[in-house]
């Protein structure tokens, strides 16, 4: 098997109990992310897709409606581990795996295939995607930073787009910004967005790994691959449809449904 999409989804949540099966318009948010698993594998060559989950609740909810589940240990620590689990469960060696994150319903095929196909192809030990801001979104970013700096993340990369760092600060500064915002719409801010795909050796070497320093200190688990030297190739991909980055509370979840409203379903597309 090239490629395993591993969508971890935890019953437990100390915002937000039961979150995966909750209703977004009228479909459970764990569907919903098995089901643009299930569009991007039937893209991807010799790949599949499943469930990973802590709780007989959502295991019964997913064989109930054909998706594909397994039931994970509910000690494991984050997604990536529960997503190295699923395939030692599985029995199946991918070459890659992918964590498409449990409370991510919106995430496009498109940037699954992308992250995928990345670590396929650049020899790299993971990916993950990133939008270039405009101006207007990095104004924005700034504005709401100020409210809640710990929300939004952004990288840097070297010419090749191998990951130099992420931060919760927005990176870089900039001397000249006049100049620059005169220069195009285009900010030089990467958005990052929370996708990854791991090589597989790649994967177990880093649930391995113990927390790193500045992991702990940003409260970002990219940064334990680089502080152990390890590579991520960062991969530009188009802004998604729907910008919300993942349910976190009840409120996102009204906010989810007024953006379908708005703009489509992307699970019925």
């Amino acid at each position: 098997m090239k490629t395993l999409i591993v969508v971890p989804a935890r019953y437990g949540s100390t915002r937000f109990p039961g979150k995966p099966l909750t209703l977004i318009a009228g479909q459970s948010m764990v569907s919903r992310v098995a089901t643009m698993a299930a569009k991007a594998a039937a893209a991807l060559e010799d790949s599949a897709h499943v469930v990973a989950t802590d709780d007989a609740r959502i295991e019964a909810h997913c064989k109930e409606r054909d998706i594909p589940v397994v039931l994970t240990d509910p000690a494991l620590p984050s997604g990536s581990d529960r997503a190295l689990a699923a395939a030692d469960a599985l029995g199946v060696l991918p070459q890659v795996v992918v964590n498409l994150q449990g409370d991510s319903p919106f995430t496009p095929p498109a940037h699954i295939i992308a992250v995928a196909e990345a670590v396929l192809t650049s020899g790299t030990d993971a990916a993950t995607p990133y939008v270039r801001l405009t101006w207007d979104a990095l104004d924005a970013l700034r504005a709401h930073k100020l409210e809640t700096p710990f929300s939004g993340t952004t990288l840097t990369h070297d010419t090749a787009g191998r990951a130099l760092w992420f931060s919760k600060i927005i990176l870089p500064a900039m001397r000249k910004e006049a100049a620059l915002r005169a220069g195009g719409d285009l900010s030089p801010v990467c958005r990052h967005i929370g996708l990854y795909a791991f090589r597989l050796e790649a994967l177990r070497q880093y649930v391995s790994l113990p927390e790193g320093h500045y992991e702990q200190l940003e409260g970002l688990e990219q940064l334990r691959l680089l502080e152990n030297g390890m590579s991520i190739q960062c991969v530009e991909v188009a802004p998604d449809t729907i910008a919300i980055p993942g349910i976190d509370t009840p409120e996102d979840v009204a906010l989810a449904e007024r953006l379908i409203r708005d703009h489509g379903d992307p699970a019925r597309m």
